[in-house]
C-alpha cells in the first residue's frame, strides 16, 4: 500500500531527476562538415518560377535586413493574389465538390518555431494564417472550419475565392469526367493499378501528358468533345484551350520559397490550392511539416511541389534535411529523396512514370539545388528551378529518371 509520505517522497526524487536532466546538455549528432558551415556573402532564395517581381522585391527585402520568413511569405502572397495562377490561392482550382480548399505551412529557422494550416476555405492568404498558428497559439496545425474562423478573429476577411473562370473549368471537368475521380484503391495498394490504355476513349489520368503519335486521334477526339462543351459553357475563346488542359491534365502546382540571409538565418514556406477536383479533405504534403516544408536552423531548408501523397509517406523536406545533416550535398540529398520514392514502388515504372515531384533545397552556407523526379516538362523542355542570390537567374534540376511523367 503507498502511503501519502511514499508518494511525496517520489514525488520530490522525480522532480529532483528532471532538473537534473534538465540541466545537462543533450549531445546532438551532426556531421563534422555541417557543423563548419559558415553564412553566404550574399542572401540566397530558391523557388520556381513565378512571372512576377516578387522574388526581386523579396531578395531586396533580405538586403534590407528584414526576417527571412517575411520574404518567403512575400512572395508567396503575390502568388496567392495572382487569379491566373490555378495552384495557389485566389483562383485555385476546387476539389470535386467546387470548393477551394488552401493548404499552406511556414518553419522559421531562428526561432526553430511551425506552423500549418490544411482545407482552409474562404480565406485568400493561407500561408500568412499558418504564420499566424505559429507566431499566435500553442498549436502547429489548424485545419479546416477551425482554421479558417481562427483566421478572421486576426483580421482576415472571408472572400469567395472560386474565380469565374475556375468555376468554368471545374464545370468542365465535372459534365465530362464526373466518373473519374480520386475514389478508389491507389497504385501502392494490392489491388491498385496503373492506368490501361483502353481501345475506347481513355480516362483522365491514362492520357499521357506528354503523348506520343499514337494518341493523336484521342487527344484530337476528345479535345473537339471538350471545345464544345466548353463554348456551350460560356469560356471565353482565348481561355477554352488551358480549360481543357486542366480537364485533361489537372494542375498540382504549388510554390515553396527557402530563405537564407547573411547571418545564416533560413526561413521556408509552401502554400497550395492542392489537387485539383481532389476529395474534399483531402491534405497533400503541402500542410505537413517535414513533408512540404522542413527548415533546421543548423542545416538548411528544402520544400516540394508534386505528387503530395507521395511526399509525405517520404518525409521528403526532413528526409533531405537530415541526409545533408549527414554530409551530403543538397544536390545529393535531393536526388536520395526521390530514390526513396522510386524505392516504394520497387521501381515498377508502370506506376512510377505517373508520378513527379520537384525538391527546392538551400542549405545554411548558401549551396543550393533543385532536384526532380523526371528531366523534362510535358513539352519536353528541362525541368528548372529559380535561384536570386545577387542575380535571380533559373537553373536546371539534377533529375533522377530521363524523361518525363505520363500524368
Amino acid at each position: 500500500m503507498t502511503t501519502r509520505r511514499d508518494f511525496l517522497s517520489r514525488s520530490a526524487m522525480t522532480v529532483a531527476g528532471l532538473g537534473t536532466m534538465a540541466s545537462a546538455q543533450v549531445p546532438v549528432q551532426t556531421a563534422e562538415s555541417v557543423k563548419q558551415l559558415q553564412p553566404p556573402k550574399k542572401p540566397v532564395i530558391v523557388t520556381r518560377h513565378t512571372g512576377d517581381n516578387s522574388i526581386e522585391e523579396a531578395y531586396k527585402m533580405l538586403l534590407d535586413g528584414t526576417d527571412t520568413l517575411e520574404a518567403c511569405h512575400h512572395i508567396c502572397v503575390a502568388r496567392e493574389n495572382d487569379a491566373n495562377d490555378h495552384s495557389v490561392g485566389y483562383g485555385g482550382l476546387p476539389n470535386e465538390d467546387g470548393v477551394v480548399e488552401l493548404d499552406a505551412c511556414c518553419m522559421h529557422g531562428p526561432t526553430r518555431a511551425a506552423g500549418s494550416v490544411g482545407a482552409i476555405q474562404n480565406i485568400r492568404h493561407a500561408c500568412l494564417v499558418s504564420r499566424l498558428v505559429m507566431e499566435r497559439t500553442g498549436h502547429v496545425m489548424l485545419v479546416g472550419e477551425g482554421a479558417e474562423h481562427f483566421a478572421v478573429a486576426h483580421g482576415l476577411k472571408r472572400e469567395d475565392m472560386l474565380t469565374d473562370e475556375a468555376r468554368r473549368m471545374w464545370l468542365l471537368w465535372k459534365e465530362s469526367r464526373s466518373s473519374q475521380n480520386f475514389w478508389g484503391p491507389p497504385m501502392s495498394s494490392p489491388d491498385g493499378k496503373a492506368p490501361n490504355p483502353a481501345p475506347t476513349l481513355k480516362p483522365q489520368s491514362a492520357i499521357p501528358r506528354h503523348p506520343g503519335p499514337e494518341w493523336a486521334d484521342e487527344i484530337r477526339t476528345r479535345s473537339q468533345q471538350l471545345m464544345g462543351m466548353a463554348i456551350d459553357l460560356g469560356i471565353p475563346e482565348d481561355k477554352r484551350s488551358l480549360a481543357i488542359e486542366q480537364v485533361l491534365w489537372p494542375t498540382t502546382g504549388t510554390i515553396h520559397v527557402s530563405a537564407l540571409n547573411t547571418k545564416g538565418e533560413i526561413s521556408g514556406a509552401t502554400t497550395t490550392s492542392g489537387q485539383a477536383w481532389k476529395i474534399p479533405g483531402r491534405l497533400g504534403d503541402s500542410p505537413i511539416i517535414g513533408a512540404g516544408c522542413y527548415t533546421d536552423q543548423d542545416v538548411g531548408s528544402a520544400g516540394a511541389t508534386g505528387s503530395g501523397e507521395e511526399n509525405i509517406k517520404v518525409a521528403g523536406g526532413h528526409t533531405i534535411i537530415d541526409c545533408m545533416r549527414q554530409g551530403m550535398s543538397p544536390r545529393e540529398a535531393g536526388l536520395e529523396a526521390l530514390r526513396r520514392i522510386v524505392r516504394n514502388y520497387n521501381g515498377d515504372m508502370n506506376k512510377i512514370r505517373y508520378l513527379d515531384m520537384i525538391y527546392y533545397i538551400v542549405r545554411k552556407d548558401g549551396a543550393y539545388a533543385g532536384c526532380s523526379l523526371w528531366s523534362t516538362t510535358a513539352g519536353g523542355t528541362p525541368k528548372v528551378f529559380t535561384v536570386h542570390d545577387g542575380e535571380q537567374h533559373v537553373e536546371n534540376c539534377a533529375f533522377l529518371l530521363d524523361g518525363t511523367t505520363t500524368n
